[in-house]
C-alpha cells in the first residue's frame, strides 16, 4: 500500500520560511513525478510545485517562483518543498502527490491534481501578518 505522509507545516510569520517533507512508503516505482498542492479555506486545491525523477526537472506556479522549491532524495523516499518569504497568502493546507510512472514528460500539466494516483492528508502552513 502506497502511503505519503507530509510534515513541517507550522504558524510562521510574513518573510519567514518552512521546509515542508513528504515521506513516502510502498511506492517502488524509479520513474515518477512529486507534485506539491495547497488548499486554502474556500478555495480550489492549486498546484503548486512538481518534480520529475528522470532528470530533477521542476514546474512551478508563477505566484510561487523565486520563493518555493521542491526538490526529492530518492534514496530516502522523501521530497520536500522549501518555501521562504512566506506571505499571508501562502496560508493553506498543503500536500503532496505521487504518479508513476509518469505517461509523460512533466510539463504543466502535472500542476493538475488528475495527474496524480496517490495523495497525502495534508499539513497545515498558516502565516502570520
Amino acid at each position: 500500500e502506497v502511503q505519503l505522509v507530509e510534515s513541517g507545516g507550522d504558524l510562521v510569520q510574513a518573510g519567514g520560511s518552512l521546509r515542508l517533507s513528504c515521506a513516502r512508503s510502498g511506492f517502488t516505482f524509479d520513474d515518477y513525478v512529486i507534485g506539491w498542492f495547497r488548499q486554502a479555506p474556500g478555495k480550489e486545491r492549486e498546484g503548486i510545485a512538481c518534480i520529475s525523477s528522470r532528470d530533477g526537472s521542476t514546474i512551478y506556479k508563477e505566484s510561487v517562483k523565486g520563493r518555493f522549491t521542491i526538490s526529492d532524495d530518492n534514496a530516502k523516499n522523501t521530497a520536500y518543498l522549501q518555501m521562504n518569504s512566506l506571505k499571508p497568502e501562502d496560508t493553506a493546507v498543503y500536500f503532496c502527490a505521487a504518479i508513476g510512472p509518469p505517461v509523460t514528460n512533466i510539463g504543466s500539466h502535472y500542476l493538475w491534481s488528475y495527474e496524480y494516483d496517490y495523495w497525502g492528508q495534508g499539513t497545515q502552513v498558516t502565516v502570520a501578518s
